[in-house]
């Protein structure tokens, strides 16, 4: 070899790397939306006009390196999103959402193995912080007719409900039920009498049967996922309100009794917000209070309410990272809802579309949309409502299934 090198790096091994850092760098700044990128090189991204999602190569060898670059200083406003292309991230399969945020950031990642994959070696000290795939499907289950049932009904990720399942465990009514583990569900409690057994559901919608339950029995309480991947159960009755809660972790187990903060109230519904957070509102007595559950499972203090105080309600998950709250009774059925932003507040009123009801059910589906079905407004119901990604409420659907109230709900699966 003659001549002077410039700019590359003597291996040990008398190689010649390629450049500076062992990298090459790219001559063409990335505008685009997509772009797909390879191990060895450093990519200039600019997300001036758009987000720009970055595809990984499907195969990696130890060692293998990527730099991305915010050219513009614009993720801040226009993010990148990592698609990692069957291989893991940070240890997480490529089923999570990679997103960096921060205005003037760098990426520089490194392969590792298949346990933990591709790993950061800098990002300019912002935490990486992954974000569940959202659930696509629901299940409606147990109740009432003129007795209790144990029946399920499934959602698809199109809104549609399917006919009767046959259910499994102890039919029962005044249920709760949420999200956990990121794809899977739980029904559980109930009465009456008040029991504290649960129910697990698989990510294939398939409901397990009893395991005897942890902490006081009760009923007419509420359930939300937080932190992602965990549930939390909360306040009831046993006759007399309670406003103790229960902590499920991503396993699906549920903890001892937590000391409950707030009023002591039944009827209440619950949903997750923010992507790892959780709200209780409403209730028996007919209180329009809220309190916020943080992404550690703590409850706060009372806040007070906005809108028509109002009890035997339903929530549920929208848009990914907001819940509305719709229907229940104040002296008589409405169909009224609030919507709750990704902070955590509620809104005002909006005048309902659909059947005035109450005791009816509600959960997420199709990654970002609710739905809420069942209910009462004599008789039994098993009309639908869907709730579209901006929290708009549709018109009724004529619903399938055994018409019935008191029941619960919750999403599952993060496939379509």
């Amino acid at each position: 070899m003659s001549g002077i090198v410039q700019n590359n790096i003597l291996r040990s091994s008398g190689t010649v790397a390629v450049s500076a850092a062992g990298l090459n760098w790219s001559d063409t700044i990335i505008t685009g939306s997509t772009v797909t990128v390879e191990a060895g090189n450093g990519y200039w991204i600019n997300t001036t006009s758009n987000t720009c999602t970055i595809t990984l190569p499907s195969s990696a060898e130890s060692g293998d390196q990527i730099v991305l670059i915010d050219y513009a200083r614009t993720w801040g406003t226009n993010k990148i999103i990592i698609d990692s292309n069957g291989l893991n991230y940070q240890g997480n399969d490529d089923t999570y959402t990679v997103e960096y945020t921060t205005d003037g950031q760098s990426v520089n990642i490194v392969y590792s193995d298949a346990t933990k994959g591709w790993l950061p070696l800098e990002d300019d000290v912002v935490a990486f912080e992954p974000v569940a795939p959202p659930t696509q499907k629901g299940i409606f289950g147990f109740g009432t007719t003129s007795g209790y049932v144990s029946l399920t009904n499934l959602v698809n990720s199109s809104g549609v409900i399917a006919t009767d399942t046959t259910g499994v465990g102890t039919a029962r009514a005044d249920l709760a039920a949420a999200t956990f583990g990121g794809d899977k569900a739980i029904f559980a409690y109930g009465g009456a009498p008040a029991v504290s057994m649960s129910n697990l559901v698989s990510n294939n919608g398939v409901v397990a049967s009893d395991v005897t339950g942890v902490g006081t029995a009760r009923y007419q309480l509420g359930a939300a996922s937080y932190g992602t991947d965990k549930a939390i159960f909360g306040y009831g009755t046993t006759g007399s309100v309670s406003s103790l809660t229960n902590l499920v972790n991503n396993s699906g187990v549920i903890a001892s009794n937590v000391t409950g903060v707030g009023t002591a109230r039944a009827g209440l519904a619950a949903a997750g917000y923010g992507t790892d957070k959780a709200i209780f509102a409403y209730g028996g007595g007919y209180v329009s209070l809220k309190n916020l559950i943080s992404n550690s499972g703590v409850v706060a203090a009372d806040v007070s309410g906005v809108g028509t105080a109002r009890t035997n309600l339903a929530a549920a998950t929208y848009g990914t990272d907001k819940a509305i709250f719709g229907y229940g009774f104040n002296d008589s059925n409405v169909s009224m809802t609030n919507l709750v932003n990704s902070s955590g507040v509620v809104a005002a009123d909006v005048s309902g579309v659909g059947s005035a009801r109450a005791d009816l059910a509600a959960t997420n589906y199709g990654g970002d949309k609710a739905i809420f079905g069942y209910g009462y407004n004599n008789p039994n119901q098993s009309l639908t409502n869907l709730v579209s990604n901006t929290g708009v409420v549709a018109a009724d659907v004529t619903g399938v299934g055994t018409a019935r109230r008191n029941l619960a709900a919750a999403g599952y699966s993060s496939s379509a």
